[in-house]
């Protein structure tokens, strides 16, 4: 007979996002909230400079198609940035898709777009009150008349078009059950084909074709890109989180009935590292990989030969701990961005692989964005840093030359702040990185508020970022903390294994250290420190907070996964067991059930003030997670510190929120923590 231990799940009921106790509960929450944030003094002057910071030109690079130039611009305020197009990047530009004529609020946003080769064609992505279920649509680029196209029941894609502009492939989810289109589960991921109405047939996106499927393996996510040359249509299929994946193709030169005709075959199909393919020259194909390379390198593998032994490295993994993080085709060279010690370089490769030159950057930062094709004579990148807006550089190939595309302004001196960089050493000696960012000349006697943010987990990387609100913090006298920690991408897959699974502990570990080294070298006290992170940062806080309540003044996690028993319970939260374990699995579940932020909430605990913030329309982590939390800890509270719960309303997990709603959580946040701190 097997043991069978019951784990009391009390608040269960808020499970049900529609029902009238959670809505009732929901708007108790926020009544709470609202209460005591409306009674702080300085919610509406920090509300005010966060309005007045955030009013800057924002804009993404440039990308050319055909005879146009598109880019995406927001004027400052606008609820969603606007896509332009131009002929010329010196001259005038018109608006082509404005997102924020679709509501009144703002709460439609553009989630994704593609351009067919010769830019004609715009297929555009919609999203509603930050929902991951995306709508395609269809534009006629010259003319700005849509087209009746429309696709439905998108998620976690991109689209990218045939060579000759009949189509594109995309994928997506059979439509989902009534009442489970924000909690249920998302499995099946299909890639389809859907040819233009009116170019090759009539009928509407339920006809589309299945170009590739995996019944058997349901849970398989799939990403179809076509190459440049529009010969070969790369498919890669992930599972879950996992950074290994595989890489099939379909050769679209085949003549065949349609796309769902010609046979899609295997080429990386191992899943034993992770691969990207950059480019190809006709059957061979240039791959981004941490095969036998954990921090990253580019090799050139002909489809029929991909047997390592038969690969030819390009760009060799670097010696210490540099990171190949990401490498394009330009012209007859490669431009790579190389991340050491969680900061970003451009550096530009021959197409030998042999390093030519490193492109002039600013600041310590970090490139956010990057834009450019083979056969065009340039590529233009966006720069960032914590002390440094966003800034739209173009590099010329031939030259050399890096001027500036755009650059904004911003209501603030950069220099009346330092950035620096500490390594600190976590509970098992593990050397951690840390950005600190604070007025200039502070000085170091335990007196600051202080916010400390990490995430660590799922491969992704902490780099400088510009965010007005971190200017808004460190203007008010705070300082701003960001570690960089274990489970994170910054040193590579072994940075990212150190971080996961049996391993997840060393994240909290890593974070508490750096709380710990903070208090030890006087920026802040266990009473002025404040922390901070959402999703997966979400899950650190709540952790955190719960293992070492004495420890910080304040926590604030946001969207985030705190029952680590239910996680995949719900949409695609069974995809994340790659980083945490399945919680159905014995050895697995007793690891979630020692750091599980809501199971480990003890009753008659002194807890630290705390705001959960979480969003009614999230369905990539369900809301439930935020409220049984919360419940959980203000039932067992036995301290005089606040635990509240800002619940957004038509908002999602934090894409496509549009700025007003921003500003007014951030507001919300920096309020609390002066009050409570």
């Amino acid at each position: 007979m097997t043991d069978v231990t019951e784990i009391p799940d009390p608040f269960r009921w808020l499970e049900d996002p529609d029902s009238p106790e959670t809505m009732a509960w929901v708007a108790e929450q926020n009544r709470r909230s609202e209460s005591f944030l409306s009674a702080i003094p300085a919610r509406e002057a920090i509300r005010s400079r966060l309005t007045t910071l955030w009013d800057y030109e924002r804009c993404g690079p440039p990308s050319k198609y055909g005879d146009w130039y598109l880019f995406s611009r927001n004027d400052g305020l606008q609820p969603q940035a606007v896509l332009y197009k131009t002929r010329s990047l010196d001259g005038p530009a018109e608006v082509l898709f404005d997102p924020n004529t679709l509501s009144d609020d703002g709460t439609v946003a553009l989630m994704a777009t593609s351009v067919s080769d010769d830019g004609r064609w715009l297929a555009y992505a919609l999203s509603a009150s930050g929902s991951d279920w995306m709508t395609w649509r269809v534009r006629d680029i010259a003319t700005g008349v849509d087209a009746p196209d429309e696709i439905r029941w998108s998620k976690f894609s991109g689209a990218s078009w045939a060579h000759d502009g009949s189509g594109f492939y995309y994928a997506g989810y059979d439509p989902p059950s009534e009442g489970n289109v924000f909690t249920g589960v998302n499995t099946g991921h299909k890639v389809f084909f859907h040819a233009l109405q009116g170019v090759q047939r009539p009928e509407p996106w339920t006809q589309d074709p299945v170009v590739f499927s995996s019944p058997s393996q349901p849970e398989w996510l799939f990403a179809a890109d076509v190459t440049d040359d529009g010969r070969w249509l790369v498919i890669t299929q992930s599972q879950g989180t996992n950074r290994e994946n595989r890489v099939f193709l379909q050769d679209l030169t085949v003549p065949a009935g349609g796309p769902e005709s010609v046979p899609v075959v295997p080429f990386l199909d191992r899943f034993d590292a992770s691969y990207s393919v950059v480019a190809n020259d006709a059957d061979v194909f240039f791959v981004w990989t941490d095969h036998d390379a954990p921090r990253g390198r580019l090799v050139a593998i002909t489809a029929g030969q991909t047997d390592p032994s038969a690969w030819t490295t390009v760009i060799a993994e670097a010696p210490g701990t540099d990171v190949l993080s990401s490498v394009m085709r330009v012209g007859d060279v490669w431009i790579a961005v190389w991340r050491i010690d969680a900061h970003e370089h451009i550096v530009v490769h021959a197409l030998d692989g042999a390093r030519l030159r490193e492109v002039p950057l600013p600041a310590l930062g970090a490139i956010t964005a990057m834009s450019g094709r083979r056969h065009l004579p340039d590529v233009f990148f966006a720069f960032s840093s914590f002390t440094y807006p966003t800034t739209i550089f173009r590099h010329v190939v031939a030259t050399g030359e890096t001027v500036v595309w755009r650059q904004p302004d911003v209501d603030f001196d950069p220099a009346a702040f330092e950035t620096r960089q500490v390594f600190y050493p976590s509970r098992d000696g593990t050397r951690i990185p840390m950005f600190i960012v604070h007025k200039r000349g502070l000085v170091l006697d335990g007196s600051h508020r202080t916010y400390l943010y990490g995430y660590g987990g799922f491969d992704i990387s902490l780099t400088p970022a510009f965010s007005p609100a971190i200017i808004a913090w460190m203007e008010r006298g705070g300082v701003f903390a960001q570690a960089n920690l274990r489970g994170g991408g910054e040193y590579g897959k072994a940075w990212h294994d150190a971080g996961r699974l049996k391993n997840k502990q060393n994240v909290f570990d890593d974070f508490i250290a750096a709380a710990e080294y903070l208090i030890r070298s006087g920026y802040t006290s266990s009473a002025r420190l404040g922390i901070g992170g959402g999703s997966n940062g979400g899950l650190l806080v709540g952790a955190c907070l719960t293992q070492r309540p004495d420890l910080f003044g304040a926590a604030v996690p946001a969207v985030g996964v705190l029952d680590m028993l239910r996680f995949h319970k719900f949409t695609i939260g069974w995809a994340w067991t790659s980083d945490y374990g399945n919680p159905d699995e014995p050895d697995d579940r007793a690891v979630l059930l020692r750091y599980s932020p809501l199971h480990n909430i003890t009753a008659g605990t002194g807890y630290p003030a705390t705001l959960v913030v979480t969003a009614d329309h999230d369905d990539r982590v369900a809301p439930a997670h935020s409220h049984k939390f919360t419940a959980t800890l203000q039932a067992a509270q036995a301290g005089p510190a606040p635990i509240l719960s800002r619940i957004d309303v038509k908002a999602g997990h934090g894409a496509g929120k549009p700025t007003a709603k921003v500003i007014e959580e951030k507001a919300d946040v920096w309020a609390f923590l002066e009050r409570v701190l």
